[in-house]
């Protein structure tokens, strides 16, 4: 059974940063795409950044240059690592793990998705 369980989630400030980690179990976690998407109350779910099986990364253009978006697949584990946080940020983060290379914006091509985490930036 294929498991991801996201955690790191918590309240931070403006300019804080904070890292979530998703642990994969159940699958062979070298060979997929991995992506972090997020839903905010009221809106509908958005891609932040994906990892490809050859560490080409993908952001959108909202997150650029404050997320960082990293694998250890050694330890079968994705990272997102925030920083510069806004308020705006605030929402529940998800991983998620697709076979797919490409079009990894789309949540359509993810196949097993975590919980969520939720990440609260207070003003």
């Amino acid at each position: 059974q294929v498991q991801l369980v996201e955690s790191g989630g918590g309240l931070v400030h403006t300019g804080g940063s904070l890292r979530l980690s998703c642990a994969v179990s159940g699958r062979a976690f070298s060979v997929f795409t991995m992506g972090w998407f997020r839903q905010a109350p009221g809106k509908e779910r958005e891609f932040v950044a994906a990892i490809i099986r050859n560490e080409d990364k993908v952001y959108a253009d909202s997150v650029k240059g404050r997320f960082t978006i990293s694998r250890d697949n050694s330890k079968n584990t994705a990272y997102l690592l925030m920083d510069s946080l806004k308020p705006e940020d605030t929402a529940v983060y998800y991983c998620a793990s697709s076979p797919s290379d490409y079009g990894v914006e789309s949540g359509r091509l993810y196949d097993y998705w975590g919980h969520g985490a939720q990440v609260t930036v207070s003003s």
